[in-house]
């Protein structure tokens, strides 16, 4: 039952037919659980504890970082430098005080995935990468746990209910993840500051509406949303047969190893592409120099070529030299690199994603000399020159 103070605080749900007292006994019944507590998390977090989800459980193991603050509401320019989960226990204890609170400091792991989801009557699914969101998604599966998910980048995002009775999983939509280099991500392609915000809510729209009951959840749906036309388009798709986690046959009983399932390498030479995302993983195969040995070389004076493979709207923001072909033009530009196709070649990038995938391909185009800088501008900014913006 509720007291009187939570009668007064949740007084226009108790207005609304669809939940009356009884439906908000039932969310502060309800227990949900938020991976990531970044872009899509703040607002999910924000308005969950405001709606009066008994129980909240925050899986992050990130702290506050000033990039975050265009996007992230849950956090404020002091809180910069402060674990995120700090800030959110403070911050939705202010909001509400009847929320019970569960911290998760660590990364989702396939040794702990099942055990933390299947606490939970709803998981909601802010993560960034696939690897994370294909653990989430078979941990899901077989908790028995509806998976709430969106995705954002630029300008656009989706919103789908995953693993729910009748539904459609993850995988059966997306049987296998993207090729590594193609996959994009935010810190690399950048976000509207607002679009996690639409995206986020309407995250924890499902999510209410799955534990009151209510509605038409977004079950074998998944909203598309285009902000620069402000377009929204909903497409179906049903569970599919053949799926190997929860199909009529099923292949696949437990957790995998979601890390070399979403970076096998290809058997194929790579094609270069404009979208890239900063979780891609490279073996020993790569090359690499690292910011410290790079200053030395500049120091020294030593004859190499410094590439730099982003595009020219982060050159302007951070610039420690080199020449900018942009990746999706580097196999145009090729003939730019003749001159040192037998001299030392160290590529750089926001963080040595890109390039690594750059130093691969140069090497099979006959540039042995190729060299990836490791950690990219991120790293030299910190290790080197903090004047050098992070972005």
């Amino acid at each position: 039952m509720l007291s009187a103070e939570e009668r007064s605080r949740y007084s226009r749900h108790l207005l609304l037919p669809q939940v009356g007292e009884q439906g908000q006994a039932r969310l502060k019944a309800s227990s949900v659980l938020v991976i990531g507590a970044g872009g899509l998390g703040s607002p999910v977090l924000l308005y969950l504890a405001a709606a009066g989800v008994g129980r909240i459980g925050v899986v992050d193991f990130d702290d506050v970082d000033v990039s975050n603050l265009q996007r992230q509401v849950l956090y404020e320019t002091q809180d910069v430098g402060r674990s995120k989960l700090d800030v959110a226990r403070d911050r939705i204890q202010s909001i509400n005080p009847y929320v019970e609170l569960d911290l998760y400091p660590l990364r989702l792991t396939t040794s702990n995935a099942i055990e933390i989801i299947d606490k939970y009557d709803v998981v909601a699914d802010g993560t960034d990468n696939f690897a994370t969101r294909y653990l989430v998604n078979d941990a899901c599966v077989l908790t028995g746990t509806p998976n709430v998910f969106a995705s954002i980048f630029r300008f656009d995002g989706q919103v789908a209910i995953f693993g729910a009775p009748g539904g459609p999983c993850y995988r059966c939509i997306f049987p296998e993840p993207p090729p590594p280099e193609s996959v994009p991500n935010c810190a690399e392609g950048g976000v509207l500051g607002v679009l996690p915000g639409m995206l986020g809510t309407m995250q924890a729209t499902e999510v209410i509406k799955l534990l009151l009951g209510i509605g038409e959840p977004l079950i074998g749906k998944m909203l598309i949303v285009d902000a620069l036309s402000m377009n929204f388009r909903t497409l179906k798709g049903g569970k599919d047969p053949e799926c190997s986690l929860c199909g009529e046959r099923p292949t696949q009983e437990g957790l995998i190893d979601y890390e070399a399932f979403c970076s096998s390498p290809s058997t194929e030479t790579p094609t270069l592409n404009t979208q890239h995302q900063d979780h891609m993983f490279f073996g020993p195969q790569v090359p690499s120099v690292s910011v410290i040995d790079l200053k030395k070389k500049k120091d020294a004076g030593d004859d190499f070529f410094l590439l730099d493979v982003r595009q020219p709207e982060e050159q302007q923001i951070s610039d420690i030299g080199g020449h900018l072909i942009p990746m999706d033009q580097l196999a145009d530009r090729l003939s730019e690199l003749e001159a040192y196709r037998e001299k030392d070649i160290i590529v750089m990038c926001r963080t040595g994603s890109r390039s690594a995938f750059a130093v691969q391909w140069l090497q099979q185009q006959g540039f042995k000399g190729s060299f990836n800088l490791e950690g990219g501008i991120v790293a030299w900014s910190r290790k080197v020159d903090s004047s050098v913006s992070v972005y």
